[in-house]
Order: C-alpha cells, then structure tokens, then sequence
C-alpha cells in the first residue's frame, strides 16, 4: 500500500444499521488520513460492508470478491466488515486468500490498530468478538452522507436469540450508549444543521442507560427536545420492549414522528413460540390497541412478517393474513424463511416446499398492496408537512416524505422551488399503495 496516498472504497450491504455503520467506517479512515474513492480501481483498500441477514448473503461477498481479485496483483488490499465477517470468520482468508481485514462490528473501535497492520504488511487481520465485548461504535469522525438527516445508534447487539435470526451471534450482546453521549451527539448533529434524527438499535427500544438516568422513551423525548431537531424517528422496536411510555412521549412531544415500526413476524401465536419470539398475538395487538389510541395525532404502524416458517400450516398463514386486516399496516415487510447458520430454527425440519413459501409470500404481499391502497386513499384532500428529500427531473416533481414515513411527490405549480432538507406543506391529490402525489400548498 502507497505511504504517499491512501485511499479506499467501500460498499455496504444491509440494513440502515450497516449503512451508519459505513458512515463511521469512513469517517475513521479519513481522520487515519485515507481518502475516499469511487471505484475499486482506484483504491488502495477496498472494504465490503456485510449483512448475513438474507439467504446466501454470505455467498453474494464471495462471488462480489471473486469479481474483484484480479485488482490483488496491482497491489490491492481487501477487507470484509460487518455480520458475514463475524458469521464466517477466519474461513474468509481460506475462501479469499487475498483478503487482508476480517473484522465484525463490534471490533470497529480498533479500526486504527488494524489499518496500521495492514499498512505494515500483515496479511491476515482480524477483528473477531464473541458475545462478551462491552464495545461501542462511538466516533466523533462519522462522515454522515445526508446533511438533513441522521442517524445515532444508541444500542448493539440483541439478547432475544429469535430462532430465525443471525443478529445475536453476529452483532454481540445488547450493550446501550449513555444518554448523556447520545444526547451530546443530537446537539452536536443539530449545531451542524441536521433537522431529524433517527435512533438505531437492533432492538431499540431495549436501551438500558448504563448511568441508569433515561429509560427509552425518556430519551426519546429528550432528543425530540433538542433545540433545531424537527423530527426524531427510531428502529427497530421488539414487542416484548415496548412499552406503553413510549407511545405516551410519542403523544406528547410534536417532533416524534408519527410512525412506529413494530415488527410481528406472524399472526399465530404457536408459530411465534416456535419463533422464540416471546409473545403472543393477543399480546402484540395490546401494544398496537396502545398505539391506536393516542388522543393528540394518528400513528402510522408498519411491520415485518415471515412467509413459510417451518412447521407453519395453511390455517397459520391465513392468521397473518387476518393480522393484516386487524391492525391495519401502512408497509409491511416481508420475506420468506430462508435457514440461516448458527440459528435455534435449524434444528426444525424445513418441510415448506420453496414453491410454497413463495406462493405464500406473494399472496401476503397483493393482500397487503390492496390494503394500503384504501389507507393511502384517506389521505386525499389531506395538507401534510414533509421534507424535501430530492428532485425528479422526468416527472417534474420534488420527492418528500412525511412525518407517517410516507413517500409524498409533489409540483410546485409555478410557486418558488424549496430546496433539499426545507420543510413545506404539501396537498394530496392523488394515493397510490406505496406513494402520494400532491402540489405545493399556497
């Protein structure tokens, strides 16, 4: 690797978590004195950000690292980060020799250390924790590629050990920020400019303050009280977490979206013990009974569900479809099961033909498009605060979404143009089961 110039690419796979993950990743790098690029060619350091969430995750950065090893003979050095990294471990340097970095998340707080390896030659790198790292991704150098918005993670790792789910064995233990470092960073982010924030966590609403000073919804409030934030969102909550404080902060603090997504995975009760997922569906609909129940604004309420989880029969399925009609969802989303490593569901015979599970997919996804078709539809006639977030030149429209998380296009019709992160009122003209279109209000 070149002393005079030191450069890196990097790419992200996955969740939002991964992707702020990227954005400390980066802004580490920098400060270490490297420089970004956009193209593996020209990079000293290319490094793959990895999610192991979805089937033959894995097998897609090996296949994206096959494309690329021919750029090993011109001196490239290559990392894999992230849950494939921690999932696979050392089997990566035996897969893909020329792989220099294998390093899980919870390792990114010895980025430094390690680069400074690599720059001395070292061809075999790790950052492998178990389950007992106490470890956060704390950085002040977070090189944040949307200026408006944000995010903060303010809890890692995941206790629940749900039978489907990688993340506990991936991620580590649940291991929460102090609220006073999280908060710290909500001004810091606020005196930059950024106006919404959202809070990250695997489970988020599991945050425990380690100072013992701010239960979740406490701190949620706290950041919606932030002098310049307009808007505070948070994902992802697990049901047995959330409680009803936080639909009660929600109520009472404007600058909490109007949004909460609380993922089920199923309908059935048997299917979620099978899950180990640790509730039931009547308990479920008591925290979604919370949430409809507000008495200053409406929520807006999404989900995850699985189609084909081992051992789910035709009847069980047919409960998460009748879920869908109860709790009536603005966005749901949902996937197949797929076995993973290392899961508790490996131990389940997976007797659901592919065919099946994504016959069952299918008709989850029409039944829940023609759902929000008539939800979105109540917006009609409806004026709406949301934020500008881009142009769409072949439509002549601007792109914004709305405190509900909803996606709302809009002309100006001859008014002055708002620019990117502005904040305007918008009528909705027309609905479709994914988008709203509207025009500037005068």
């Amino acid at each position: 690797m070149s002393s005079q110039q030191k450069t890196f690419y990097i790419e992200t796979f996955g969740c939002q978590m991964n992707f702020h993950d990227s954005e400390k990743v980066v802004g580490t790098l920098i400060s270490e004195g490297y420089a970004q690029v956009q193209r593996e060619e020209e990079a000293d350091l290319i490094l793959y950000n990895t999610c192991s969430i979805r089937d033959k995750a894995e097998q897609k950065v090996f296949n994206r690292l096959n494309d690329v090893k021919k750029l090993h003979k011109a001196g490239k050095r290559f990392a894999v980060l992230g849950c494939v990294a921690q999932q696979e471990g050392e089997k990566i340097f035996e897969r893909a020799p020329y792989v220099s970095l294998v390093a899980g998340s919870a390792s990114y707080q010895n980025l430094p250390e390690m680069l400074v390896q690599i720059e001395a030659g070292a061809s075999r790198v790790t950052g492998l924790d178990d389950r007992e790292t106490d470890q956060t991704f704390e950085t002040e150098f977070t090189a944040r590629t949307n200026p408006h918005r944000g995010y903060i993670t303010i809890i890692e790792g995941c206790d629940k050990f749900c039978a489907y789910c990688v993340v506990p064995y991936t991620r580590g233990k649940e291991r929460s920020r102090t609220s006073n470092s999280v908060l710290q960073e909500a001004r810091r982010m606020a005196d930059c400019g950024f106006t919404e924030i959202q809070l990250l966590g695997q489970n988020v609403s599991s945050y425990r303050d380690p100072a013992g000073k701010k239960s979740f919804a406490e701190l949620l409030a706290a950041v919606g009280e932030v002098p310049g934030i307009r808007r505070v969102r948070f994902t992802t909550s697990h049901p047995c977490d959330f409680t009803k404080d936080i639909v009660d902060a929600i109520d009472a603090v404007p600058t909490l979206c109007d949004h909460v997504h609380l993922p089920v995975q199923s309908g059935s009760s048997r299917v979620l013990g099978s899950m180990f997922r640790e509730y039931t569906r009547e308990q479920y609909l008591e925290r979604i009974a919370w949430i409809k129940a507000t008495r200053n604004r409406e929520l807006s309420i999404t989900t995850d569900v699985i189609a084909g989880f081992p051992g789910e029969t035709e009847e069980e399925f047919g409960e998460s479809l009748s879920l869908l009609d109860e709790v009536g969802y603005d966005g749901v989303f949902s996937f197949k099961y797929s076995p993973r490593p290392n899961t508790p569901a490996l131990q389940y015979a997976d007797s659901i033909p592919d065919i099946e599970k994504s016959r069952r997919l299918l008709v989850l996804q029409e039944h829940q498009r023609e759902l929000q078709r008539l939800s979105y539809r109540s917006h009609l006639g409806q004026t709406l605060e949301v934020m500008v977030e881009g142009k769409n030149p072949a439509r002549g429209q601007l792109v914004g979404r709305t405190s509900q998380n909803k996606t709302l296009n809009f002309v100006v019709n001859g008014q002055p143009e708002p620019g990117i992160g502005d904040y305007v009122r918008v009528l909705v003209t027309q609905a479709f089961p994914n988008s709203l279109l509207g025009e500037l209000a005068v």
